[in-house]
């Protein structure tokens, strides 16, 4: 049976599910960092910023998260974006900030500000498809060449003292899988860890992911931890993946948007809890609620604008009746707020609907014109 079986229905196999099992330490070291858990958060644009990591750590179970991707550029000017993006507390932790760039020049600057800044953990992305990304050269473009790619790596991992890791696809398309041996490259130039999404660029976020080439990848490096990334929703797709792949750890993004408390559900298996677990209709509107203000700590009144793209999740997962949900998607202010979550703990489960991945959006049209 062939690890890219096709997952049906959201998440692993069914068949691959049961084959996992907690069997080892739940604490992982990179570069010299002692992590709680080996089930990490992994970046998600627009969506995993400050308030949204601060209340999933709040559920427990997780063990890093990463900034949204940040241009190195930006980085260096200031921008009012780049400070948005890396903005942190000290409960926000452990961290790390994801930095692109097509020029090593600017990540290697970018790379010795955030060292500066006191930052802990630098993870350059050679994954994100964009074709606003890939144009700059960056992203899934770098790994197109390896001596490049190689050196690139080399400069930023000498130019710090905090570890340095990188994001990667399987390649560029299915003709180009080139994370095992580019994997083995930036372990030989110090590089602290490896996540590799089990797509290639070519796929976007469509089709499934290849758990053999995950694999490959982590038998093509000799001691850094590789973490698997891509198609985990469920406490078991995550066990799975890590069972199958042989990987140390496991990213997971679109299913923590999905389910925050998926964390916390992996927690509950590796240490032996099979009981069922669901947290209460209060716990998940008190969620809705305690996001939205962290939103507005860190965002101010902008944040009933921003919020509003997690409309669509809420609305699925709480059962919210449509016309409710439409007014999350439309609210301007924390009282029209504050009364919105009055109703919801009155009318939640009026509307039965299931939370599809289509919820977290998604670029639309073929990968080339992303």
């Amino acid at each position: 049976m062939s690890p890219q079986s096709t997952i049906e229905n959201g998440g692993l196999p069914a068949s691959l599910q049961s084959q996992a099992s907690p069997v080892d330490d739940p604490q992982i070291t990179i570069g010299g960092r002692v992590l709680p858990t080996r089930y990490f958060l992994a970046p998600l644009a627009g969506y995993t910023q400050l308030p949204f990591r601060t209340v999933i750590r709040n559920l427990g179970g997780l063990g890093l998260a990463t900034t949204d991707l940040v241009l190195a550029s930006q980085l260096l000017s200031g921008s009012k974006k780049s400070r948005e993006l890396i903005a942190t507390s000290p409960d926000d932790r452990p961290l790390s900030v994801q930095i692109f760039s097509g020029h090593t020049d600017e990540l290697v600057r970018a790379a010795r500000h955030l060292e500066r800044a006191g930052f802990e953990c630098i993870d350059i992305n050679m994954g994100c498809p964009m074709a606003k990304v890939n144009s700059q050269g960056g992203g899934a473009r770098l790994m197109c060449n390896a001596d490049n790619a190689r050196d690139t790596v080399a400069r930023v991992v000498d130019a710090v003292k905090i570890p340095v890791t990188v994001k990667i696809r399987l390649g560029w398309d299915r003709e180009s899988i080139s994370a095992p041996i580019l994997a083995r490259e930036f372990e030989l130039v110090g590089a602290a860890a490896i996540t590799v999404h089990g797509r290639t660029r070519q796929q976007g976020f469509h089709g499934t992911v290849n758990l053999d080439a995950i694999r490959a990848t982590v038998e093509a490096v000799k001691e850094i931890p590789v973490v698997g990334n891509g198609d985990v929703r469920t406490a078991k797709d995550a066990l799975a993946m890590r069972r199958i792949t042989g990987c140390d750890a496991v990213a997971i993004g679109r299913g923590a948007l999905i389910d925050p408390w998926i964390f916390k559900r992996i927690e509950r298996v590796t240490q032996g809890n099979t009981e069922p677990f669901e947290p209460t209709v209060d716990e998940k509107v008190d969620f809705l609620q305690n996001h939205f203000r962290a939103m507005f700590v860190h965002r101010g009144i902008y944040s009933c604008v921003l919020f509003r793209k997690f409309a669509g999740w809420y609305g699925s997962r709480l059962g919210i009746p449509e016309e409710l949900e439409d007014r999350l998607r439309r609210f301007e202010s924390t009282c029209e707020f504050d009364q919105i979550v009055k109703q919801i703990r009155l009318r939640h489960g009026e509307r039965k609907t299931s939370v599809p991945t289509a919820l977290v959006k998604l670029p639309n049209g073929p990968v080339e014109r992303w």
